[in-house]
């Protein structure tokens, strides 16, 4: 499908109202492989014109596309009306665990793809969980899962947590010179957690050291990443071992990471120069397909001591790349190196990674036009 004219399929926003929903909005309201069919939300949202729901709510720096104004929003819980308009779903409902679970499962029971923003699913072994420059051969178990599902072209897919892609592209590089420990300490913008400093003025001038289960999912979602697949599932890296820290920072956009790293056989470890060709040199299926939201350099460095910066580097390629600085050696010897790691929350780390999924599973075949 590389050189073909690429016929655009119909996709759903499940949770549109919310602040990762209306950034898919914006993302796919032009976008040349997909077109929003669909938008769904809460029953009190339902029914209306979607200009009428979001009313001053709407939190994007763009106007909200002509194209969505006057699209009547329905009920996300009405799976079979939502999945007999489109082709696949986005998801980023905001609901309990366990509710939100049993929704993505509802939808691709009806043979409706889910690409999703949320965590409910990211556990299970047969459910990918995509950064698609570092593990897209985990897509093979969307078979076993299909078969679980007792589904024929229906899944669920997840993007991870969006702190921990501030720091494991820089890392999954290093790790053939076999990594033995990892530091990382996250500062993390507010609308991580939904928020404007409109509706959130306590962060104003403030800083907050503790974000609720952010901290577990810095330590523990790196290894499914990095993990194998056995016998059609995808079987968790159990190395090296992460400690983190996710504080909560007055900046509207931009997860920003201090990163500390030990190498096994400190004697052999790489060069500064070593590991800066790895990263510019380190590119994947998204490069290789030239996906649309794919970034030209995936990981981009900062020779200058004060760089990266939230605000001037967030936006990197349309917010898609990651960029890296102040790579240095540690010289009180208790790691080996530390940098500092920066990605845009809400584009690479939400909803843009969820696009760039879906633009790989379509070139792959995983998803498809439903007649």
């Amino acid at each position: 499908m590389s050189n073909q004219k690429i016929s655009k399929i119909n996709a759903g926003i499940i949770g549109a109202t919310g602040m990762v929903g209306q950034r898919f909005i914006t993302l796919l309201s032009e976008h040349p492989y997909f077109n929003i069919s669909v938008l769904a939300a809460s029953p009190r949202s339902a029914g209306k014109k979607f200009s009428e729901t979001i009313g001053g709510r709407w939190k994007m720096s763009v106007d909200i596309p002509e194209s969505v104004k006057d699209m009547i929003v329905l009920d996300a819980s009405d799976v079979g009306k939502v999945s007999s308009m489109c082709d696949f779903v986005f998801c980023a409902v905001e609901l309990p665990k366990e509710e939100t679970k049993k929704l993505e499962e509802a939808y691709a029971k009806t043979e409706t793809p889910v690409v999703s923003n949320n965590s409910a699913c990211r556990n299970l072994p047969d459910v990918p969980m995509l950064i698609p420059e570092i593990n897209a051969f985990h897509a093979e178990v969307i078979e076993t899962q299909r078969k679980r599902l007792g589904t024929k072209t229906g899944f669920i897919t997840v993007k991870p947590n969006c702190s921990i892609q501030s720091y494991v592209p820089m890392l999954t590089p290093l790790l053939k010179y076999g990594v033995k420990e990892i530091a990382v300490t996250t500062y993390q913008a507010i609308s991580g957690a939904g928020k404007s400093f409109e509706d959130w003025p306590e962060m104003i001038d403030n800083v907050i050291p503790f974000i609720g289960g952010e901290e577990e999912k810095s330590e523990k979602e790196p290894m499914k990443i990095w993990g194998g697949i056995k016998d059609g599932i995808v079987e968790n890296a159990q190395t090296p071992p992460i400690t983190s820290q996710c504080i909560r920072v007055p900046v509207t956009d931009g997860h920003l990471a201090a990163v500390f790293v030990k190498f096994e056989d400190r004697d052999s470890k790489p060069s500064k120069e070593e590991i800066l060709k790895l990263w510019e040199e380190y590119k994947g299926e998204p490069q290789e397909l030239n996906l649309p939201s794919a970034p030209e350099q995936f990981i981009n460095y900062f020779e200058e001591d004060n760089r990266p910066q939230t605000k001037s580097e967030r936006d990197l390629e349309n917010g898609m790349a990651i960029s890296a600085g102040r790579l240095r050696e540690d010289s009180s010897g208790v790691f080996d190196y530390k940098f500092i790691g920066l990605s845009h929350n809400t584009l690479r780390g939400a909803a843009g990674g969820g696009v760039l999924s879906a633009e790989f599973l379509y070139r792959k075949g995983f998803i498809m036009k439903k007649s």
